[in-house]
């Protein structure tokens, strides 16, 4: 299969670091700096289009569906470095943002060889998760042109399901199938197609918004505090009782006992406090509003 990179934006030279390898290292890492500070610049004119696919993944969660992100190599990880982090810090369950990567568990950690071509393997992956009309699924590939998540995006448009994609290289096919698609165009790398430099800080900068915003418009976060967080460790266990005392401006122990009453649920403890409610009260007021804080204090 013969590939045509000089149409991709992404695998163009950069005039600015064509002389890198001559630089004095702070030189250099001076170059990589200035370009990296031409990505959220990149990032803004597609606010509309993130805002788009932030409320569609909301719904989608609303109605019981899940976020799934394919992608391969750098895109694949990025996209399972995003969904590995919403339990922790949202509480979600563990399937409900899920990245799938070319080349299975193995690709996380190394490259498997000519994974990202496979096609009908993108499609297969979705198949496995039972994905369906109620999921949405992003596609993510800097080039725009990965075969194995355009199998998947095929397969998620023929089952009904809303499609997305982040690329950098917008006239590439996976914008074309995209219902909603995010392009930055960040200019050439530093290094001619490394493509995990500028090109994946974009595809971060917005997969952060993407489950950052799902979760604030499903209620996961009340002023800015992440009130869902899981006390998996001793750090987060601090974190929840300093949430606790930000959010209702009590003291250290009334934080901690609403938490221990509530088995260490920030949401609960917090209407607890604020409202003056036991821990079952809470738990119902909570539930009676879907879990948004502002929600059930207004009824409370």
């Amino acid at each position: 299969m013969s590939i045509d990179l000089s149409k991709l934006l992404t695998e163009r030279r950069n005039a600015n670091s064509t002389n890198i390898d001559t630089l004095s290292t702070e030189e250099m890492l001076a170059v990589i700096n200035r370009e990296d500070q031409l990505v959220a610049h990149a990032i803004t004119p597609y606010l509309p289009q993130i805002a788009q696919l932030v409320d569609a993944v909301a719904a989608a969660f609303q109605k019981g569906g899940r976020l799934i992100y394919s992608g391969a190599g750098t895109s694949g990880r990025l996209g399972i470095l995003d969904a590995s982090e919403c339990p922790p810090t949202f509480g979600t369950r563990p399937e409900q943002v899920v990245g799938l990567i070319a080349g299975g568990h193995k690709a996380i950690l190394s490259a498997v060889e000519n994974s990202e071509d496979n096609v009908a393997q993108g499609a297969e992956d979705l198949k496995t998760l039972n994905f369906s009309a109620n999921d949405v699924l992003v596609g993510i590939a800097a080039s725009g042109r990965t075969p194995y998540v355009i199998g998947a995006m095929n397969y998620a448009k023929s089952v009904g399901a809303l499609v997305a994609t982040i690329t950098c290289n917008p006239h590439g096919e996976m914008a074309q199938l995209a219902d909603i698609a995010i392009t930055p165009v960040v200019g050439p790398e530093v290094v001619t197609g490394s493509t995990r430099l500028k090109a994946g800080t974009a595809q971060k900068l917005v997969l952060n918004m993407i489950t950052t915003g799902a979760m604030i418009r499903s209620g996961k976060v009340y002023s800015n505090l992440m009130v869902d967080v899981e006390a998996t460790n001793a750090k987060l266990i601090e974190r929840q009782v300093s949430i606790v005392m930000e959010a209702t401006e009590c003291d250290r122990e009334t934080a901690v006992n609403a938490l221990n009453a509530c088995h260490r649920h920030c949401k609960t403890a917090i209407v607890m406090v604020l409202a003056n409610l036991s821990a079952d009260d809470a738990t119902t007021l909570l539930a009676d509003n879907n879990g948004y804080i502002r929600k059930a204090l207004q009824q409370g």
